[in-house]
């Protein structure tokens, strides 16, 4: 019976106490890294820092000294240990100090007995030895690192090597708390600026339903973001008839907003002194021609309506078509539609009903009939036809209903209603 030949099992080297002492420094390191790229607030993330080191090193000071954004000065942001100055204490760059001819040169300075160095500027009493460490954004100073020890050349070389690795963790770690805190701020100065415009905006819209001679109106809106570029409006005309708009500026968000409050002003100028809904279009059209930065347009349904007449004459200039209910008979209005407003030179036509008693109009934006259900199925104007025939019909009960059909699914763009009821 063969036997296989045994072979000697390989035996590791164990690591000398030099590179026992390099595998712990790494370690140290790297969980220090570790802990310092987990702390986004930067008051947090420097108290940290100093901390950590002034406990781990033996030193008697630490500091975190950033540059500052408009002097040529570093200024204290975290200190530990020194009883003299505190944070918010400043260094002219070049002219102060170890830490200033640091933030000057982005050059470690190592002084192994302060006591014989021309760059070394007094503080702490007990303090023997001090390094300064520049935190480096590649070539960019941003801040230097300050520690100071109580024993002569405190620092042994694996130390420097060590706290020189760590300077440059701090500087990324110390850049991206700054980039995160500027971005908070901006953000919340985004959302308050988004606030304030959304608070304008409800103050453009009729406040209340209208009660006329014959009729009642109601209007509603639902932004896709926090302001809008759809809007409506009800204006008072002369020999009680009244004016009424439904419209919506292309694009979202701020800009579009601006747009139409701009286009809001412009109108009620105009309709006040022309009646003909046509001309009334023809005049705005003009003027956003003139104002409004190419690749803007509106488009707009503006109707005046006489109570007592009981008609409502309206132009058209590229939305979608009303639709009015007259008892069983439920349809869409189907003029001629003019281009949108602010794309060039051009007539509108227009047409004049008879809203009999118990007759509906509405008026409506693309996000209401253009919106999609989870099976990418628009709204649509037919179950809007059947929606307007219900006894209980209201612009909250339209808005519900096109929020149910496309629920779960991205709100792209505004919906805005006005229906206008005929009363017996």
């Amino acid at each position: 019976m063969s036997t296989a030949p045994r072979t000697a099992a390989a035996v590791l080297p164990l690591p000398s106490s030099g590179q026992q002492l390099q595998i712990e420094n790494l370690l140290q390191l790297q969980r220090a890294a570790k802990k310092i790229y987990s702390i986004l607030d930067l008051e947090k993330l420097i108290d940290s820092i100093v901390n950590d080191v002034i406990c781990s090193f033996g030193c008697i000071e630490v500091n975190i000294f950033l540059r500052h954004e408009t002097r040529d000065e570093v200024v204290a942001t975290g200190c530990q240990g020194c009883s003299v100055h505190g944070k918010g204490h400043s260094l002219k760059i070049g002219q102060e100090g170890i830490v200033g001819r640091v933030a000057l040169t982005g050059a470690m300075h190592y002084a192994p007995d302060v006591s014989r160095d021309p760059y070394y500027l007094p503080c702490e009493q007990d303090v023997r030895s001090e390094l300064a460490i520049p935190l480096k954004i590649g070539d960019r100073v941003i801040g230097v690192f300050n520690a100071a020890h109580p024993e002569v050349d405190g620092f042994t070389r694996e130390q420097l090597q060590l706290l020189h690795g760590l300077a440059e963790h701090i500087a990324i770690a110390v850049e991206n708390a700054r980039l995160f805190q500027r971005e908070r701020e901006l953000n919340k100065q985004h959302t308050k600026e988004a606030d304030e415009a959304q608070q304008i905006q409800r103050q453009l819209l009729p406040k209340a339903s209208l009660l006329l001679p014959n009729f009642t109106v109601a209007g509603a809106t639902l932004p896709a973001g926090a302001v809008g570029g759809d809007w409506y409006d009800y204006i008072e005309l002369p020999d009680g008839k009244w004016g009424f708009v439904l419209a919506d500026v292309a694009g979202k968000g701020m800009a579009a907003a601006l747009l139409m409050s701009a286009t809001r002003g412009i109108l009620r100028a105009i309709a006040e002194t022309v009646q003909s809904p046509g001309e009334v279009l023809v005049r705005i059209n003009r003027s956003l021609l003139r104002d409004f930065p190419a690749g803007r347009f509106v488009t707009m349904v503006y109707g005046v309506l006489d109570p007592l007449m009981r008609t409502f004459t309206f132009a058209n200039a590229g939305h979608p078509w009303p639709v009015v209910s007259e008892g069983a008979s439920t349809h869409l209005i189907e003029t001629e539609t003019g281009l949108p407003l602010g794309i060039t030179e051009t007539t509108f036509s227009e047409t004049t009903l008879e809203l009999k008693p118990g007759g509906r109009l509405l008026l409506y934006s693309d996000g209401i009939s253009e919106a999609v259900n989870a099976n990418q199925q628009e709204y649509g104007t037919s179950r809007l036809a059947r929606l307007i025939r219900g006894p209980d019909i209201s612009t909250e009960a339209i808005l519900a209903d096109v929020q149910m059909h496309s629920s779960g699914q991205p709100v792209f763009d505004d919906a805005t209603v006005v229906l206008i009821s005929s009363r017996d």
